[in-house]
This record gives C-alpha cells, sequence and structure tokens, in this order.
C-alpha cells in the first residue's frame, strides 16, 4: 500500500509529508483549497508528464516522493528484481522537475526513466479519475472495461500478435501479386540477356587479350618486314654497307690492337664489348618473336567478329566491354532470385493462410471468453446500479461480428447498452443516460472494476459528482466495503462518503507572506465531527448540523 507521500514546493506546497494507512481515505475541504493536490503528485512520482509550470513560485525545482510496500504485490517485486530495483520490502518512487523544464525520476535512489516509473506505477496504484465517465462513451474503452474485467490481456495480446503477423504477410503477398505482370516481364527481359550473354561466355580479361591479339594479326606483315630489316641491319648479308655486329667487332680490334695503356680506351673498349653482347641478345629476342609472329587471316577475322559482338553488347548495356562478365553473373543472380520469388508467393500464400487459421482459433476463444465475461461483468452492474437508486435500470453488453472479420482486438465490437425504465429497449449509454445516471453508470462499473483489480492502491478522484441522499450513503459504504479489503483513497465533496471513511484528510488553503499555501491535515474525532457539519450546513455550523454529523459518524 501507499505508506508515505512527500512533496516539496510544488503548485501551492512549500513542504508537505503524508502518510497513509489502509482502509478508506477520504480527501475534503473546500473547492481551491488543494484537494487534487495528493493525485496531481502522485501522478508525478507515477511518471504524468511534467510541467515546470506546476513548480511553485519562487522555487527553481519540486520534488515528490511516494513510499509503498510491497510485500504482498507479486508483480511489483518481480519486476524491480527483473531491473534490478528490488528492495527489502518497500519501494520509493522520486521524481524531481526543474524550472528549466528537465525531469529526473528515480527507484529506490537510482536513476529510472517514465516509461519504468509508468510501468511501475501501473502494479502500484489504480485511478479512477473524475471526468471517466465521458470516456465510457466510447466503444474502446467499453471494450477495455470487458477484456480486463475478464482478465483477457494475455489471450488478447496473443490476438493482436497473431492479426500483425497475419496482416503484414498478407500486404506482402498482395505487394507480390499486384506486381506480377511487371515481375513476369523483368524475369523475360532478364532470361533473354542472360542467354544473349551466356551464349558469347566472355571470360574475365578477354577482351584485353583480343585487342592485343587482334592488334597482332592485323599489324603481322609490317611487323615481320619491319623486323627482318632490323635483323639486316644488325647482323645482315648486305656487302654494300657495314653492318652492326661486324662494325662493333672491328672497332674492338681496332682498339685492342692499340698498345697505349690509356684507361680511356680501355673503358671504350669494355663499352664496345658490353654493345656487341647487347645487340646479339636484342637480335636473339627480335628472332624469336619474328618466329612467333604469322599471318592468320581466318583468325583474325575470328578476333574481330568476337570484339565487334561484345562492343556491340557493351553498348547496349551501356558498360564497358570489359565489364561484360561482370554483368553477365549480375542478370544471373537477379533472374536466380525473381524466380526465387516465385517458391517465396507460394510460402507466403501457405503462411498468410496459417496466420488466418491462428488468428482466427484465438479471436474464437477470446470471443468466448468475452461472451461469459460479459454476462457476468453485466450482472454485477446491474446489482450496484440497484444500489445506487437505478432499480429500473438495466445494462447489458453487446458483442456485434465485425463485417470483415478480422481486428486486432478481435472478431467483435462491444457496447454498453441500458434502459433506464421498464419496457424500454437497451440503447447506447449516449442516446439514453442523463448525465446524473451516467456519471452512477460509471461509479457502479468503477466499484464492480475495483473488487476484481489486482491492484492494491485504489484512488478514486470525485466520482460522486451528481449523487447526493441515498444514494452517496450507498457509495460511501461501497467504497468502505473495498477499503476493508485493502487501501482506498477518494477525494470527495459529499458528506455521507467522508463519514464512511476510516481516515480523514482536510485540504486547507492559508495566505502566506507572498503566496498561499495549501496544506492536508488529518483530522482527530472532533475535527471530523466539524468537517462534516461545514459539508452539511456550509461555513454556519449550528447545532443540528453537528447533531446530524455525530450520527452519520456513528457517535
Amino acid at each position: 500500500m501507499l505508506t508515505a507521500l512527500t512533496i516539496k514546493q510544488f503548485t501551492l506546497v512549500e513542504a508537505m509529508d503524508l502518510e497513509f494507512c489502509s482502509g478508506l481515505t477520504t480527501i475534503t475541504g473546500e473547492t481551491g483549497a488543494g484537494k487534487s493536490l495528493v493525485l496531481d503528485a502522485l501522478g508525478l512520482a507515477l511518471g504524468d508528464r511534467g510541467d515546470s509550470e506546476r513548480i511553485r513560485s519562487g522555487a527553481e525545482r519540486a520534488e515528490v516522493c511516494a513510499s509503498f510496500e510491497i510485500n504482498s504485490n507479486a508483480p511489483a517485486t518481480q519486476w524491480l528484481a527483473d531491473n534490478d530495483l528490488d528492495s527489502a520490502g518497500d519501494c520509493l518512487l522520486r521524481r524531481i522537475l526543474t524550472r528549466d523544464g528537465r525531469s529526473r525520476g528515480f527507484i529506490n535512489g537510482q536513476p529510472a526513466t517514465m516509461t519504468q516509473l509508468r510501468t511501475l506505477g501501473a502494479m502500484l496504484i489504480d485511478i479512477h479519475h473524475q471526468h471517466e465517465h465521458q470516456s465510457l462513451l466510447e466503444k474502446e474503452h467499453q471494450r477495455t472495461l470487458l477484456d480486463e474485467f475478464g482478465s483477457h490481456q494475455k489471450l488478447l495480446k496473443q490476438v493482436g500478435t497473431d492479426y500483425r503477423d497475419w496482416h503484414q504477410a498478407q500486404v506482402r503477398l498482395a505487394d507480390i501479386e499486384q506486381r506480377a505482370d511487371e515481375t513476369l516481364a523483368r524475369k523475360d527481359l532478364l532470361t533473354f540477356q542472360s542467354q544473349e550473354l551466356g551464349e558469347l561466355d566472355l571470360q574475365v580479361g578477354e577482351v584485353e587479350a583480343l585487342e592485343r591479339e587482334q592488334s597482332l594479326l592485323a599489324n603481322a606483315d609490317t611487323i615481320l618486314f619491319d623486323s627482318h630489316q632490323v635483323l639486316i641491319l644488325c647482323d645482315g648479308e648486305d656487302s654494300s654497307q657495314l653492318t652492326v655486329l661486324p662494325a662493333l667487332s672491328r672497332a674492338s680490334q681496332l682498339l685492342g690492337a692499340m698498345e697505349q695503356n690509356s684507361p680511356a680506351l680501355k673503358e671504350a673498349l669494355t663499352l664496345l664489348d658490353s654493345a656487341h653482347i647487347q645487340v646479339e641478345e636484342a637480335l636473339g629476342e627480335l628472332q624469336s618473336y619474328v618466329d612467333q609472329v604469322e599471318p592468320d587471316p581466318a583468325r583474325l577475322q575470328l578476333v574481330e567478329d568476337r570484339l565487334s559482338t561484345a562492343y556491340q553488347l557493351a553498348r547496349k548495356h551501356k558498360v564497358k566491354a570489359s565489364e561484360l562478365p561482370q554483368l553477365c553473373e549480375q542478370l544471373k543472380v537477379e533472374l536466380s532470385s525473381l524466380c526465387a520469388n516465385d517458391n517465396d508467393t507460394e510460402t507466403l500464400t501457405e503462411r498468410v493462410k496459417a496466420l488466418a487459421d491462428s488468428y482466427q482459433s484465438k479471436a474464437k476463444k477470446l470471443s468466448v471468453a468475452r461472451k461469459k465475461a460479459a454476462k457476468q461483468f453485466a450482472q454485477k452492474i446491474n446489482q450496484q446500479l440497484q444500489a445506487l437508486a437505478m432499480a429500473d435500470a438495466s445494462l447489458q453488453i453487446a458483442l456485434t461480428p465485425l463485417t470483415n472479420n478480422y481486428s486486432q482486438k478481435g472478431l467483435e465490437t462491444v457496447e454498453l447498452l441500458i434502459s433506464t425504465n421498464p419496457g424500454q429497449e437497451h440503447r447506447s449509454l449516449n442516446k439514453v443516460a442523463s448525465g446524473g445516471e451516467l456519471s452512477r453508470v460509471s461509479l457502479a462499473i468503477q466499484v464492480v472494476a475495483a473488487h476484481n483489480s489486482t491492484i492494491p492502491v485504489l484512488v478514486f478522484d470525485e466520482v460522486d459528482v451528481g449523487i447526493g441522499g441515498a444514494t452517496a450513503q450507498t457509495v460511501g459504504k461501497l467504497l468502505r466495503e473495498l477499503g476493508d479489503n485493502g487501501q482506498v483513497i477518494c477525494i470527495s465533496h459529499l458528506p455521507q462518503v467522508a463519514s464512511c471513511a476510516h481516515h480523514h484528510l482536510l485540504a486547507q488553503k492559508q495566505k502566506g507572506e507572498k503566496t498561499n499555501q495549501s496544506r492536508l491535515v488529518t483530522l482527530d474525532a472532533k475535527q471530523r465531527i466539524a468537517e462534516i457539519a461545514r459539508m452539511l450546513g456550509g461555513e454556519r455550523i449550528t447545532t443540528k448540523t453537528r447533531s446530524h454529523a455525530e450520527e452519520m459518524l456513528g457517535l
């Protein structure tokens, strides 16, 4: 349960320390005195959006700390352990809000995100807001109420998961089928292009080799003629002139025959001998090359035809001829992928059917569970309506199958229908119930929901608006029954409700030197009499109102 709440520099509070006990605690006070202060502070501690304007005037930051005893709260204890935030039976939520808009949260002294605060808070406290009956008119909210009553959360999550998986697979399958003609045309084109390039069967580096070979074959005659001329010039049989090798030999003989002991002559002789050797080696290389060159018109035609085909395909695909082998592989990969998609389509079709079957199976189980829960939920609400002075009212829960048969929330819509007079047709709440009746229907639903809630702390924010007299007394008794089995905090303006509380807090506004301040005071027996009397008779408390207050308190 909630054991303590510390508030600093928040709205009209400078500093406030509150302690809470089990049972029903009511908070009363004049309008504007700060009755809802506790709810606002709790909301901040539980991860609600922080507004720097809620910081007290003149202060730089606001701080709220809420302490809970969680020994008997297994879900919260387990969550804390799973997130390495566990403690010895107590849980402290702390929130700091600064003037510059920054916000920090802590769980048991360790930094926490707002999501973590909200997740844990949902396991610790359940707040029923003042204007909750307004959302009661929404079908989605009505469905949520039924599913929470029937504890359908696990099954509902499974239905939602199956629906999302089915929907995603269905969208993908529809996209593939929609693009079927386009895909077929692409496959035909890729098949033709791959076959065309495959017939050429051009290898990596082959274009460069063919270009070199074509150049050689096309110039074979010129190469052979010029090469022979070089051979003749270097070592030919032309007697009319001295060729290179004989000339070098003759020059070496002349220098060798000289008897002069000159370093320059010796170096010259060495260079001539070296030149002779290099010329001989050059002639050997040239002769070897000439022996390999042979004019071959047939081979030249074959090479040129292959290059011509390669160049044509390269222009067609807008790539270099040397890139054709790589392009061929790319086209084969894409074609293989498209062919594989044909198998994927069959597999995907089977998956869509399997997911649809799984969804239908779980959704039908949810429908059966809803039908059973709807009967019990309506019966309990009607019992509460009887106690709330709506004896002629009758509430039914309509489950209407969806036309498309598929929805993330199941196979049907959920709607609360009510008849407020005997023989009257059951119709939607917004068409039948008045404002006061709707408020009581909302209260009846919240009381029923609270009885089935696993949350240990229940907070009601003026849910008794629009009722009074004996009905208000009944509301007080209902809230006290809830408090007998746990902890209930109720903000109320009705003396009938306040008189049923185990504990009573009074919200007061005090004038300060610069700003007003709000505070909450725990009332003793005598103070409770005075407050109940004030709620009965206003500022002027008479002997009769005091006596009435004592009677209501059973004193």
